[in-house]
This record gives structure tokens, sequence and C-alpha cells, in this order.
């Protein structure tokens, strides 16, 4: 099969390479599905980058995938078969992933993709779309109730802006241009502030008439934890977070999180329990049904240009998801 991989970390120039590789076969318990499309997330090209270093071996990347079911192995049904996925944890502890022709892998992991829903889409939801839900269900979002998501046009941001408002909640995004601003104008969302020219904490409290909001929604604790202290959040507000760009972060100013009783939650997709992973793919195949979610595609790469993928999500110019073509080669 055709697939891209690395045997080295290293810059995207420098290490990622493209071919033949052995194609998979599913063994007991797994399926083998032919890729139509690879999401490509920051996390694979951090990773790519050293934050997972390769022991032995090569790592062919990426998490996210939709493509068809070709074959199943032993124990699973064989009505699977013809069936079209989306993929969540392909690559997770586990050398190889979707950027390739073929993946074998549990059979729990390649979910029913409605036929609504293209594969493109499809290769953005395990990983963007399944956080997005967790992080709405840890902000405890009430009807009437407001929440201010971090970078709107981001992967999830695009999702849990959505999400929650589908909750009844009312959104503020921030954003950094107004061709960002218009993306999320564009599906109703409109409340939205321009961190890069307005505070940020002033702006939420004009629109919140001083209230604050009641959840924090962001994937870079290091720089947001601060509106805490600046009043953003309200009083048994929740501030739910699943990143931080520094990892060692100074202490919080305790005494202002306390008085107010903020709840801090910290997550990793990857590491959802099996009652949090069902939750979570349960309520998003609710709204895959309903075809009731937008999906923002930034750019489509043919898979043999994994460089030049790997880089646009590095440039960090490209607004959406990137995805790659793997039946177009």
């Amino acid at each position: 099969m055709l697939a891209a991989w690395y045997a080295k970390n290293g810059s995207a120039q420098d290490v990622l390479q493209y071919g033949e590789q052995p194609q998979p076969q599913p063994a007991e318990g797994e399926v083998l599905v032919q890729l139509v499309c690879s999401g490509v997330n920051p996390s694979d090209v951090k990773s790519r980058g050293g934050t997972r270093p390769v022991r032995e071996g090569i790592v062919i990347p990426h998490s996210d995938g939709a493509g068809i079911i070709t074959a199943v192995g032993s124990g699973v049904a064989n009505s699977r078969i013809g069936e079209r996925v989306w993929i969540w944890n392909g690559q997770y502890n586990r050398p190889l992933g979707t950027a390739a022709e073929f993946i074998a892998l549990p059979s729990q992991q390649a979910v029913q993709l409605p036929e609504a829903i293209s594969f493109e889409a499809g290769a953005c939801l395990g990983i963007p779309a399944l956080t997005a839900y967790r992080a709405v269900e840890l902000a405890q979002l009430e009807p009437g109730q407001t929440v201010l998501v971090i970078g709107g046009t981001s992967g999830v941001a695009f999702y849990a802006a959505q999400m929650a408002r589908q909750q009844g909640a009312r959104v503020i995004c921030t954003v950094g241009s107004q061709e960002k601003a218009k993306v999320l104008q564009d599906a109703g969302l409109d409340d939205i502030i321009f961190y890069k020219t307005e505070s940020v904490a002033e702006r939420v409290k004009d629109i919140t008439s001083g209230a604050g909001v009641n959840a924090i929604i962001d994937m870079d604790f290091s720089t947001s934890s601060k509106l805490v202290d600046e009043g953003v959040l309200a009083t048994h507000g929740q501030f739910v977070c699943y990143g931080s760009n520094a990892r060692e972060v100074g202490p919080l100013t305790f005494g202002s999180w306390l008085m107010r009783s903020i709840t801090l939650s910290i997550f990793l997709v990857y590491e959802l329990t099996p009652a949090q992973r069902s939750r979570a793919l349960n309520g998003l195949q609710d709204f895959l049904r309903e075809d009731s979610l937008k999906h923002l595609i930034g750019e489509v790469f043919p898979l043999q240009d994994i460089i030049a993928a790997h880089q646009a999500v590095e440039s960090g110019k490209v607004i959406g998801n990137i995805v790659m073509r793997c039946d177009d080669v």
C-alpha cells in the first residue's frame, strides 16, 4: 500500500517519507479500513517533531481518518464489510496510523459514519469533535448560561461552540482576524472578541453586563488562566482545558479561584475512561445523524504531499482542519 511515514523525529522536510509499505491485515477483533481521508492534527505534528520519540521501526502518523471497512478479523461480524466509518486513536500507543491507504485496528475504533457526512468531515472527528464534546460536557452548561470559547475557529473550538449553543448556552468566541470572525458569523456565532486588539476581560464584562461567563473552554492554559484573576469567570464557574503551550505553568492565584469556587478540569482526549468515551461517541453520533454540525475543512492535500500538510499545520495560517486524501495519490 502507499503510505507516509517517518523513522526518526525531526522537521517535516527532514524525516517524512512517502512510498510503499506492507498492507496490514486485521487480527482477531479488528477491522481493515481502506482510508479515503486522514486528518492532520497539531498533536500529530508535535509527535513527529519529538514529543513522542520513535523507539524503533517506523511511524505512519495521524490518529484520525475515515474510509470503508474492506475486511474483518475473527470475532467481527462480516456485515461490517462495506460500512463507512470514522476512526479514533488510530495512531495512539501504536505505530501505524491513518496516513496510508489502509489501517487495521480494533473494531470499536471504527465508528459508523452517516451517509450525509463526508469522508473529509469524518477525518475531523476523532480528536477535534470528541475533544469538543468532552469539553462541553465538563463545562456543565445550563440553558441561558454563557461560555467563552477561546480561538473559535480552531478544530476543537469550532465544534465546541456549536455544541454549547445547541445546549442553549450563549457562546462568546475569541478570534484573531476579520476573516475568522466571518467564519463564525456564517455559523451563527455573533458574540466575537478580537483578542489581538481588544481586552478579552473588558469585552466579556461588556457582553455579560459585568456578570462574567459560566465556563471557559480553551487549549492553552498558560495564557488563559489569567482570565480568572481578571474577573472573566463567574462564581462557581468551570475552567475546562485540554492543553497548554507552556507545560510548566506558574502558580495560580489560589485565593482568586478559591473565593469564587472555580472548578478546573483538565483532560486528554486520548485517555478518556470507557464511560466518558461511550458518552462522547454516542453524543457525537447523535449530532452526526441529525447533521446538525458544520465542519470546518481548511485545506485538503493528496497523501504524497504529507510534508506540505504538516507544514500547513505548523504555520497556523490555515483556518480549519487539514485533511489528506488517501485515495487520490
